[in-house]
């Protein structure tokens, strides 16, 4: 009997870190909301329910500025998970967007276009893979040094300027709000495809054999090795993978902004790592989420949003933000701790 009761007492913090695994990022999500909404009540004297961040201008709104990094961030998921990092994306986002850009304003079509976009951002996760995989350098160093290599790469290409594709009506369908005739998708459909790819990568790593092999070389590089996984291999594939959504990002990115800017997505590796470790990834790899990720994005967006409405100045969004990824690594590093004693 007795040593029933401490089974089940043990059991019990090991439910609640499962329970908070899973549910804890859409806790987050629901707590910073329903906060903006308070605040919004309180400082405007309007009747909770009725607050601006509940509208669906507001939750299109905010879907429609997390694509960009919540696309991205599903890709740096599953690097991140394998132990690995890449602070080039922002600058492969940027490159991406360039390269579909010059596509369609030289008369290309969609399937081209994309086609031609996604083998530039797998090229991109290739060439960070061979430098990690095959000469054995750090990918943080890795990845800083290609972070200048792939913008200055952009840059050359648009000759520092941006490029418009405002005329290009399938491209803007997708990110530039919702169209006529549309609104039944409450969301705009780039919106859709990211829940989508979503849902795609989460049943991939949850019932595969590579993605098993993703969680096994993050959770222990030497341990995998002797099981048998080829651990280059897995790790190349997924610096492809992160490459193939950045480029979907920067088409998302053209979509939004009417154009491919070299100097776009600047900044958006760190909102992007912030978005994955904040939706419960562990930077250490072996854990993490992809849906987790995207609601580590909407956190971030929610947060700006939020601020931007209750008139909030970009100072004090930047400092709240940087507050609740300090808080979440913090959560890893207990974690980490817990996991260990």
């Amino acid at each position: 009997m007795s040593q029933t009761t401490n089974d089940s007492s043990a059991s019990s913090p090991k439910r609640l870190e499962r329970f908070m695994q899973t549910f804890g990022p859409l806790l987050a999500l629901a707590v910073v909301w329903i906060g903006f909404g308070l605040l919004e009540s309180y400082l405007q004297q309007t009747a909770f329910l009725h607050s601006a961040i509940f509208t669906p201008d507001a939750v299109s709104q905010v879907v429609q500025q997390s694509v960009v990094i919540g696309i991205a961030a599903i890709g740096m998921t599953l690097i991140i998970i394998s132990a690995g990092i890449d602070l080039s994306i922002g600058s492969a986002i940027a490159l991406c967007s360039i390269v579909g850009a010059k596509l369609i304003v030289s008369g290309q079509g969609p399937l081209t276009v994309v086609a031609g976009t996604l083998i530039t951002g797998a090229l991109c996760g290739l060439g960070i893979a061979l430098l990690v995989v095959r000469i054995r350098l750090i990918p943080f160093i890795t990845t800083l040094g290609t972070l200048l290599v792939l913008r200055g790469l952009a840059l050359a290409l648009a000759n520092s300027q941006p490029i418009n594709v405002q005329d290009s009506a399938w491209l803007r369908f997708w990110l530039n709000g919702l169209p006529a005739g549309w609104k039944w998708l409450i969301i705009p459909p780039g919106g859709w495809l990211m829940i989508g790819l979503a849902l795609l990568v989460s049943l991939a790593l949850r019932f595969t054999v590579f993605g098993r092999h993703i969680f096994a070389v993050g959770s222990n590089e030497q341990t995998a090795r002797l099981c048998g996984v080829a651990v280059d291999r897995v790790k190349i594939w997924v610096y492809v993978l992160g490459g193939i959504f950045a480029a979907i990002s920067g088409l998302m990115l053209a979509s939004n902004q009417g154009q491919g800017d070299p100097t776009g997505a600047s900044g958006y590796e760190l909102d992007i790592i912030a978005a994955v470790v904040i939706g419960g990834a562990s930077l250490n790899g072996g854990i993490g989420s992809v849906f987790g990720s995207l609601v580590g994005a909407l956190i971030m967006t929610v947060i700006r949003v939020g601020c931007g409405l209750n008139g909030i100045e970009e100072s004090t969004t930047r400092i709240v933000t940087g507050t609740i990824i300090v808080v979440a690594v913090l959560v890893d590093r207990l974690r980490q701790q817990t996991g260990k004693s």
